[in-house]
């Protein structure tokens, strides 16, 4: 089984984090292959740059998801997650919504905790987008005063140890979902410390997209996700422009 890792910011060091936490998750003869955006922002946390990241997520996949068996989104508020499963025949499995659903199959509700404060409207919206508001406790996220994005587990590791606490005495959350890309393979850490399970969003998207790719799920020919018609398009990467006009099977 062959998995896409696809990062849709530039932040290489971020890229190198995903794919250990998701070698590490993976099954035995499960190849990773992690590919960093070769455009875009450093971090993705307002909504415009979201679609900005989603975008050049939908030119990487265009161009490599024939050699893949599924693929990941790996950025937690699933930035061109929809567009990607209306466009293409593989699984595509976002971070966020892996990590909910697996919380929510360990308890009634789940709450997000993240790094930056500016990450809780995108994140409240994408929530919402997944229909898992009335399951949602809480979003609590730390102020925005990181220094970096590579050492944003070592600088406030405890910090948000305190703030998963927060979330299960004062919201009820049953489960924690750490979010955040830069927040891969901290939960592992810090299991322990906080007294409910604990998700890592890149180890269950994983997993979720090895079990997609088990069942054998067809690409849909009709509803909602069904490929759209063949369209001309401009000033988009060769490899979309020609998925988009069907130039490409």
């Amino acid at each position: 089984m062959r998995l896409l890792l696809l990062n849709p910011n530039t932040t290489q060091a971020v890229t190198d984090r995903l794919a250990h936490v998701a070698r590490a998750a993976a099954s035995p003869g499960t190849e990773i292959v992690a590919l960093t955006a070769p455009r875009g922002v450093p971090y993705i946390v307002s909504r415009a740059e979201a679609v900005i990241g989603g975008g050049v997520a939908l030119e990487m996949l265009a161009e490599h998801h024939a050699e893949f068996d599924a693929a990941i989104l790996a950025a937690f508020g699933d930035p061109g997650l929809g567009g990607a499963r209306e466009l293409f025949p593989l699984p595509v499995v976002g971070l966020a919504e892996a990590g909910m659903l697996t919380a929510c199959m360990l308890g009634r509700n789940f709450s997000v905790v993240s790094f930056a404060r500016g990450f809780e409207p995108w994140y409240r919206e994408c929530v919402a987008w997944h229909g898992l508001a009335s399951r949602c406790a809480s979003i609590r996220c730390m102020a925005d005063d990181f220094a970096s994005l590579e050492t944003v587990q070592q600088e406030h590791g405890s910090d948000l140890v305190a703030l998963a606490a927060r979330a299960v005495e004062e919201d009820g959350a049953d489960v924690v979902v750490l979010a955040g890309a830069p927040l891969a393979g901290l939960a592992s850490a810090v299991r322990l410390r906080i007294p409910v399970p604990v998700i890592d969003c890149v180890a269950a998207a994983v997993r979720q997209a090895e079990t997609l790719v088990a069942l054998e799920p067809r690409k849909a020919l009709v509803g909602s996700y069904r490929r759209p018609a063949g369209k001309a398009s401009s000033g988009l990467s060769p490899a979309l422009t020609a998925w988009l006009a069907h130039e490409r099977e």
